[in-house]
């Protein structure tokens, strides 16, 4: 097992003052870059540190300091500890969920139990940090909030990590895959992505025989060709002659007014009316004529 020492930035603040170990010595038993303690020897890194010595913390020995020294190939090792102190394994709770988020629980045990159903009801727990009941009731369609309920990925919602969710559907998936062997099932496997290089050569051959029954498309112009074409629009727009409106002119208006006849109205029909208008001045005139010889005759 590999061991670093305690405080590995504080050990090497205090190698770099008070010793004369290479950089690399010092990089590999602190386990931290070269650059990194190169930084440290000029300054500009572990700034305010307070360097911690090793050999009064039991993990270097003077003497394996001295040989390190006089041997730069030598690498500096840790001493074993005098009491061994046994790892605690913590077991993990349930996911604790933020108050602004417990209500996009159910959204997110929805789209669980459709996008993957192979997951337990266990895993759901774990992911999402929900109870049984709930989802129990959201599989029955018997929650209080079932016909609301909108399907949303629990990552986007913030609700697990990808790592989480990719590992416990990877699980699940084995666990299905040994229950089909055992019960005689065939098992049906997913197609794997394919590398990129065959992905790119798939690509240029398909590119090179278009197919029959595709829909056509088109070609994409490129950038340059499309700036050429704006650019030569502009250039003809700017050399076009500006076309004025002339006004109308009131003559020209009243001859088309002229011209136009009520529907219904024949030629003959205008003629007969001014016929008429004719004769009514001619009976008034020849009234107007017998009128004045009357008046003679008096006189």
């Amino acid at each position: 097992m590999n061991r670093t020492p305690l405080m590995p930035k504080a050990t090497a603040v205090w190698l770099v003052d008070n010793t004369s170990l290479t950089f690399e010595q010092i990089a590999e038993f602190c386990q931290l870059h070269v650059l990194e303690v190169k930084g440290i020897a000029d300054g500009d890194v572990a700034q305010g540190i307070k360097g911690m010595d090793p050999i009064s913390s039991n993990q270097l020995s003077r003497d394996e300091i001295h040989r390190a020294e006089e041997k730069p190939a030598h690498r500096l090792k840790l001493l074993e500890p005098k009491v061994e102190v046994p790892e605690v394994k913590t077991k993990r709770g349930p996911r604790y969920t933020p108050v602004s988020r417990r209500q996009d629980r159910p959204n997110a045990i929805l789209w669980l139990l459709k996008s993957h159903p192979e997951l337990k009801d266990s895993q759901i727990m774990r992911l999402v940090g929900t109870t049984k009941p709930t989802i129990l009731a959201i599989k029955e369609r018997s929650h209080w909030n079932s016909p609301n309920l909108i399907a949303q990925d629990p990552v986007t919602l913030g609700l697990c990590s990808q790592t989480d969710l990719d590992a416990a559907v990877k699980r699940a998936a084995a666990r299905l895959e040994r229950e089909q062997k055992k019960a005689g099932i065939p098992v049906e496997k997913a197609g794997s992505l394919l590398p990129t290089e065959e992905t790119i050569g798939l690509g240029e051959a398909d590119a090179g025989a278009p197919d029959a029954g595709a829909p056509f498309e088109p070609p994409q112009a490129s950038d340059a060709d499309m700036a050429t074409a704006f650019a030569q629009e502009a250039r003809d727009a700017m050399a076009a002659p500006e076309q004025v409106e002339e006004a109308p002119d009131a003559d020209s208006v009243f001859a088309k007014l002229k011209d136009l006849k009520p529907e219904g109205e024949s030629p003959e029909d205008t003629g007969s009316g001014e016929a008429g208008t004719e004769d009514a001045g001619s009976e008034d005139s020849g009234s107007e004529d017998t009128e004045s010889e009357g008046a003679d005759s008096s006189k």
